[in-house]
């Protein structure tokens, strides 16, 4: 089936960025003039994703209002046709859902409430803090995984210890074939001695429906959390699994100096800014004490 659909789960609180995001969403941190989550959106569109199913919560509101329509806003901006269409594009970028996961009970259970409108189809779930550079090919390249091989697809990058640790890990068949890799589990946070590979977990995911009735077998963890892990390794012993391995394009925007890097790469990009600002960057390193 063509993959069309997309979950985004933003129903975090991003305590890392307190105070800013005592009252922003932190999917709503803006890098040069856009916010975090749009980034995201636009990554989707990019590979073929008309439908998007976004899970929040009660103080998320703001996102649902950045993809609305603003007819106040588009009135006011009659005399600057650009900025206006700009705005309206946001809306017409594809078709916006939303759910609301009432208490924070993991992203096992953020994903399960997309059983409803995923249905039975293929889908993707990308997570807000893992923003990929507009020229990575990454998720198309999972979506072209999925479509060789039936199977959901998940994306791996290569870490050494210690930093292994922080993530989930995968387990291998083998060595990967070019960029992909067949699963037979994984691992959660597993002690750097401990880890089965180098290849961890990152943020974007293509399920098959398989994953729902999986997730409703896991068993809670600490704080009733529902462990999104438990039910990949589920997948991978039952119906199978593989990893896409890619190597840049990702930053960790959940960390500030990954948010800071993001910001600096992302206006160097601008044509409209980018030659500026990095004038004014040499400038200000070669100064620097």
């Amino acid at each position: 089936m063509t993959v069309r659909k997309a979950v985004i789960p933003a129903a975090g609180l991003g305590t890392r960025f307190l105070p800013t995001t005592k009252a922003t969403p932190k999917e709503m941190l803006t890098l040069v003039d856009k916010p975090a989550i749009q980034y995201v959106v636009e990554e989707a569109v990019a590979a073929g994703i008309t439908d998007i199913l976004m899970v929040t919560s009660r103080s998320k509101k703001s996102i649902e209002d950045h993809f609305d329509r603003a007819p106040e806003l588009e009135a006011a901006l009659a005399a600057k046709p650009e900025l206006r269409d700009q705005v309206v594009a946001i809306s017409e970028l594809a078709s916006f859902h939303y759910v609301r996961q009432g208490e924070p009970r993991g992203l096992g259970h953020a994903v399960g409430m997309a059983r409803d409108h995923v249905g039975g189809e293929p889908f993707v779930v990308l997570l807000p803090d893992d923003l990929m550079h507009h020229s990575s090919p990454l998720l198309r390249t999972m979506i072209a995984a999925h479509s060789q091989t039936g199977q959901s697809v998940v994306a791996l990058k290569r870490f050494g210890p210690p930093d292994i640790s922080l993530y989930g890990v995968a387990v291998p068949e083998g060595e990967p074939d070019g960029e992909l890799v067949a699963l037979r589990g994984m691992v959660e946070k597993p002690a750097p001695a401990d880890a089965p590979s180098d290849l961890a977990i990152m943020g974007r995911y293509l399920f098959t429906s398989d994953i729902f009735d999986l997730i409703d077998d896991v068993a809670p963890g600490k704080g009733g959390e529902i462990q999104l892990t438990d039910a990949m390794n589920a997948l991978a012993a039952k119906h199978g699994m593989y990893g896409v391995v890619f190597e840049s394009g990702r930053y960790d925007i959940g960390l500030k100096p990954d948010f800071l890097r993001a910001s600096v790469e992302f206006a160097l990009d601008r044509d409209d800014i980018g030659p500026a600002f990095a004038e004014w960057l040499r400038a200000f390193v070669r100064d620097m004490p």
